[in-house]
């Protein structure tokens, strides 16, 4: 398989905008309203907002490629840049986002097993994220790689306030 990562730079801004925008989309379109979506997708993926997260030394953003086309990407977070309060051992994958023609080409499982890869370079003892409680498919996919879930949080989508749950994996 010809899968490649490329950590995302300023230059690539508008690039991620459009990924990140469309992978999103893609994933929960047919479960939340147009409103919402649209709303949601003009507050996260607006280019200042991008260039703001692709500045912060705290967080890192990459690109996949399959067969050198852009599949999705993963965004991982240290530090104060971590969307809950977390000590300094813990690593945050904020996201992990594939196209759905790329799906079932296991770049998901090559993204995470990136992320524990930094986590360990990093000395972190944990890693973890927050899924939506009915991403099903996504939370099955956690916990098969270790993760348990700890607690949760909301997420606003539009204005609709969803539930992500917390789910953890310990490194060490």
């Amino acid at each position: 398989m010809n899968i490649n990562m490329t950590r995302c730079t300023l230059e690539d801004a508008e690039t991620l905008q459009e990924i990140g925008s469309k992978t999103f989309k893609e994933t929960f379109e047919d479960q939340n309203s147009n409103k919402n979506m649209k709303a949601y997708l003009e507050e996260a993926f607006n280019i200042k907002k991008v260039e703001k997260e692709l500045s912060n030394p705290s967080s890192q953003f990459f690109f996949v490629t399959f067969h050198d086309e852009i599949a999705g990407y993963l965004k991982v977070n240290t530090g104060d840049a971590q969307s809950e309060e977390m000590d300094d051992d813990s690593l945050e994958i904020e996201r992990i986002y594939i196209l759905n023609k790329f799906q079932k080409n296991g770049l998901g499982k090559y993204l995470f097993n990136k992320a524990i890869e930094m986590a360990m370079e990093q000395n972190k003892n944990k890693i973890w994220l927050g899924v939506w409680e009915k991403n099903e498919n996504a939370i099955s996919f956690y916990k098969r790689l270790g993760f348990v879930q700890t607690g949760a949080h909301s997420f606003f989508m539009g204005d609709e306030e969803q539930t992500d749950l917390i789910m953890v994996k310990r490194l060490q």
